[in-house]
């Protein structure tokens, strides 16, 4: 199995083959990192794992997303690091040194698109793809100061990616200034679907809640200020959904954990994987979930879908934290991390089970650590919420 190279652990130590982009186009002269859950011409896949990389053959094509990118002119530098499965949160694959959060480096960078958004935050790619299932896109991009969309679910291919849980997971890609990530949106997005104007914005006082300690929830009040002074004032939305948050929460891990088990449970059990901490234990927990509890957190969920698409009706946007605070410290325990990683996911599960976009823009922060305000808009609305984040940041930058 490889390791990684450079100073920030962000990209894996292969041997570098020259892969064919475009000369021309509107990324001409960009940097483009790809998570190593993605084909790329020449390359093995190893999904962070080590029996996973032995057994790759070479790929024959590039993922359908990322040649996108580099037929757009990108130049590729480089295979990120992953967290194993890409079944993590907190970017710490027991099989590579960590990679380094540059923004913040005694604290984590986020997983499992750890070394992608490493590569961004440290000034190694002008963009990185990634993949957000559970929040691989969010998170990292919320703790390394990036801005990171998941995307409409099934919106953008996934053809040539690692599969983790298929109706979670999604496309995804980082970048450091709203411009770069428009452009990139511009060409795997085209047209939105949704072609009604999102003028309405809306806060839930549980979700708010999810922020914590005291720093955190002053930072986010003043992040929620300056969206106001943008967007206007968000109506507090009383709404109570047919599931609590603890029940949602609940029906995401359970049907991410049995899509896992049933995509690369027989791979498991055929050979000696040797899953890291973690990870291995979620395929566990997904061993256990039967197809009959399956079927009625699905049912659950579309009851969820139901309700969130009604409270957003055609002109609505949520805002809400991205995750709970700052990213947690490299040299927290087991039981910290565990215990931000199911206070993040009730945030983070919401965009996962309804299928709907969501946006993290790095507008705040706490003890000198990013922490990302984001919005949730309907499906199909991703290039919308892009450009409110636009909107946002420039008045960021100008106050």
């Amino acid at each position: 199995m490889t390791g990684t190279h450079g100073p920030l652990n962000a990209f894996l130590d292969l041997r570098q083959m020259p892969v064919a982009h475009a000369q021309l186009g509107p990324l001409a002269g960009l940097r483009l990192a790809v998570k190593d859950i993605y084909d790329v011409a020449g390359y093995r896949t190893g999904c962070g794992n080590p029996r996973k990389f032995a057994e790759a053959h070479a790929a024959s094509q590039t993922a359908e997303a990322v040649q996108v990118i580099l037929d757009a002119g990108a130049r590729f530098v480089g295979k990120t690091q992953t967290d194993e499965l890409a079944f993590s949160l907190m970017g710490q694959n027991a099989h590579f040194p960590f990679p380094v959060n540059p923004a913040a480096p005694d604290r984590v960078t986020g997983g499992s698109s750890s070394g992608s958004a490493a590569a961004v935050a440290g000034g190694l790619a002008d963009i990185a793809v990634g993949s957000d299932t559970g929040g691989s896109i969010r998170a990292p991009a919320s703790f390394c100061g990036l801005i990171g969309l998941r995307t409409t679910h099934g919106r953008i291919s996934l053809e040539g990616a690692m599969k983790l849980a298929p109706s979670l997971d999604t496309f995804g890609w980082f970048a450091d200034d709203i411009e770069t990530y428009e452009a990139v949106g511009k060409l795997l997005l085209g047209r939105d679907p949704h072609q009604h104007a999102l003028n309405r914005p809306l806060s839930i006082g549980w979700l708010d809640a999810f922020v914590t300690g005291p720093a955190e929830a002053a930072e986010y009040a003043e992040m929620k200020a300056r969206a106001a002074a943008v967007f206007g004032e968000p109506a507090p939305v009383d709404y109570s959904f047919a599931s609590v948050p603890d029940e949602l929460y609940w029906c995401f891990r359970r049907l991410q954990a049995y899509e896992a088990w049933q995509v690369h449970g027989e791979w498991i059990t055929a050979g000696e994987p040797r899953l890291g901490p973690g990870v291995d234990e979620r395929f566990s927990f997904g061993r256990a979930v039967d197809a009959r509890t399956a079927e009625a957190e699905t049912a659950r969920r579309l009851v969820f879908r139901s309700e969130l698409a009604r409270l957003l009706g055609n002109h609505g946007f949520l805002l809400l934290p991205t995750v709970p605070g700052p990213a947690p410290l490299v040299n927290g325990t087991a039981e910290q991390l565990q215990a931000y990683r199911e206070r993040a996911l009730h945030l983070l599960c919401l965009s996962g089970l309804s299928g709907f976009p969501q946006i993290t823009l790095p507008l705040g922060s706490v003890d000198g650590a990013p922490f990302g305000l984001s919005l949730v808009g309907p499906s199909g609305s991703d290039i919308a919420l892009i450009r409110l984040g636009r909107k946002l940041l420039d008045a960021a930058r100008k106050a």
